[in-house]
């Protein structure tokens, strides 16, 4: 019985000795960094800047979405098939934006004859 349970920790060790640990630092400068961003996303809010406010609050979102996937949830650590489905979900976001932007931007604008 002992040398079965020795066999399972063995086994468990082996399965988990590629795990990296993110320094307290590392994190501590991307928090810091994710509300800097927050407070220019703010900012340019307050700017009214037309046309271009959506785009740069989309920019600003992107870089933070791949700060808190890169460090918080470990992708940058992590195993290439894993970066390769969260690019890859990213690519299908796009697609169906760029389809929904299309769709409406297409559209005949209706007049009321009222």
């Amino acid at each position: 019985m002992a040398q079965n349970h020795s066999a399972q920790k063995n086994n468990h060790e082996e399965h988990h000795e590629g795990h990296f640990i993110v320094p307290a630092n590392t994190l501590k400068n991307v928090a810091i960094a994710l509300l800097c961003l927050t407070v220019l996303t703010v900012a340019t809010a307050q700017l009214h800047l037309g046309w271009a406010a959506a785009p740069i609050a989309f920019l600003i979102a992107f870089i933070k979405a791949m700060l808190v996937m890169s460090y918080f949830m470990g992708l940058k650590f992590d195993s290439a098939l894993n970066k390769l489905i969260f690019g890859t979900s990213f690519f299908f976001l796009a697609v169906f934006y760029i389809f929904c932007a299309l769709d409406a931007l297409t559209r005949i604008k209706e007049i009321s004859t009222l």
